[in-house]
């Protein structure tokens, strides 16, 4: 789990550095920068699980919103037949931008999922050998 937040760690900071000149960094940038923290965290063994479960549930609000909105991810699928969002980087279709904001969100969501159910997992193996213990 330690090189698996590292990389990610890295990967989110690199994720916010590219929102600089973007035209709504205020959001993007700390929508990448508190998971670094909190990968970064997680690969010293320091876990959150409540800010992860807030900031999972603040992203895919935003996600939900986005999938669902005029531009939005599904207006992608259906009515723009999934074009490339790869093509170029710089999003001059509205549809493209919001699709790849919505599967960075879900990136972000992955990720602390995974570092919760690790979390929680390791949380409840400390608690059974807890019980052994007074049993």
């Amino acid at each position: 789990m330690k090189i698996f937040n590292v990389i990610f760690c890295v990967l989110f900071v690199l994720f916010a550095a590219l929102q600089w000149n973007d035209p709504d960094p205020y959001i993007w940038m700390p929508i990448y920068l508190y998971p670094a923290v909190f990968c970064a965290l997680a690969a010293i063994r320091k876990y959150y699980r409540g800010w992860y479960l807030f900031w999972i549930l603040v992203c895919l609000g935003y996600a939900i919103y986005l999938f669902f909105a005029k531009d939005g991810v599904l207006s992608w699928m259906t009515d723009h037949h999934a074009e490339n969002i790869a093509e170029t980087m710089k999003a001059t279709k509205p549809w493209i931008e919001e699709t790849r904001e919505f599967f960075g969100l879900f990136i972000v969501i992955v990720v602390l999922l995974i570092n919760f159910v690790h979390a929680s997992q390791k949380k409840a193996k400390k608690m059974r050998k807890k019980m052994m213990k007074i049993g």
